[in-house]
């Protein structure tokens, strides 16, 4: 009869956990349904009669930017493209001209400078249909903070913090006034595992993710997205600025610009407020969470070893 019991038991717990699981999953399957059907991204029925956006790109010449720039265009936005080389601008504003037949704006400025954040900030207040900011450029070194360039360390403050949280700000509201609108910070998977030798960057990193993933509550309800972008290891020209090409990386675990902006875009859909692109990244991005601390204070002087190499 006991035994009995035990069983009837067992029985009843694996039935209970298979009810909050299913629960658990239907809640899930119909919050992302949900955020699909609601989704601030332009529709292509909305394409195809004649409206249009525009998509505020920072960081636009290469890379992760110009990933961003060019499938936005190919969406039917219409991008302002912003960084410090004219020469990549122009030359990306024809082809996205050409290709997509949208129109293209170029802020050719350093938004590590207050002159070149004002020069934004007024890009977007006469811009009275921005759908898209995408808060892209940046910069990475690498070495001991204490042997650093103080200058560098600022500047590097000044455009992945202060650069950005000044354009959300002007960005965000005529987007609430519209109720619709999308703010994409690109952060990095490095914002998981502050180690050494990139001390100031993981910590404006950190400061990424916080912030954007606390304006997603906060725009809960309004029509307006926010989300962090977290990329582990992609193959860019960041790398060579960097000094990431020291780490050898395998290929294997380099993706490319295009698939991250992919990645993004399908999140934003689903209004994730973090985007981890990749299966690796996302499992290590969730094992943050549970690793010691020691555990990762070791791999950061592991890798320090490597790139003493």
């Amino acid at each position: 009869m006991t035994k009995g019991r035990h069983l009837e038991q067992r029985r009843g717990v694996w039935l209970g956990m298979g009810l909050v699981t299913g629960l658990l999953a239907g809640l899930t399957w119909l919050h992302r349904e949900r955020a699909r059907r609601s989704s601030p991204l332009l529709r292509r029925a909305e394409v195809q009669s004649g409206k249009s956006l525009t998509a505020l790109v920072t960081g636009a010449s290469s890379g992760i930017g110009q990933a961003y720039a060019t499938k936005l265009a190919a969406m039917g936005y219409n991008p302002i493209l912003v960084a410090r080389r004219k020469d990549r601008l122009d030359s990306l504003a024809s082809d996205l001209t050409d290709i997509y037949g949208v129109r293209v704006s170029v802020v050719p400025v350093d938004l590590a400078t207050d002159a070149g954040i004002a020069a934004v900030e007024q890009a977007i207040a006469s811009t009275d249909d921005l759908g898209i900011l995408v808060n892209n450029a940046g910069f990475g070194m690498y070495g001991p903070f204490a042997r650093g360039d103080i200058n560098r360390h600022l500047d590097m403050i000044r455009l992945h913090v202060l650069a950005v949280v000044r354009l959300t700000r002007a960005a965000l509201p005529g987007m609430l006034a519209r109720r619709r609108g999308i703010v994409i910070n690109v952060s990095s998977l490095i914002a998981f595992y502050p180690i050494y030798g990139s001390t100031t960057y993981t910590a404006t990193k950190c400061y990424l993710r916080s912030f954007t993933e606390a304006l997603h509550q906060e725009l809960a309800g309004t029509g307006v997205r926010a989300q962090s972008l977290c990329p582990g290891f992609v193959r860019t020209e960041f790398q060579e600025c960097a000094d990431i090409q020291s780490l050898a990386i395998p290929d294997g675990l380099c993706m490319s610009a295009q698939d991250v902006v992919a990645g993004s875009l399908r999140d934003l859909a689903a209004d994730r407020p973090i985007s981890v692109p990749g299966p690796v990244y996302r499992f290590l991005a969730t094992l943050s969470a549970v690793l010691p601390r020691p555990v990762i204070y070791l791999a950061g002087r592991v890798i320090a070893r490597q790139r003493g190499k």
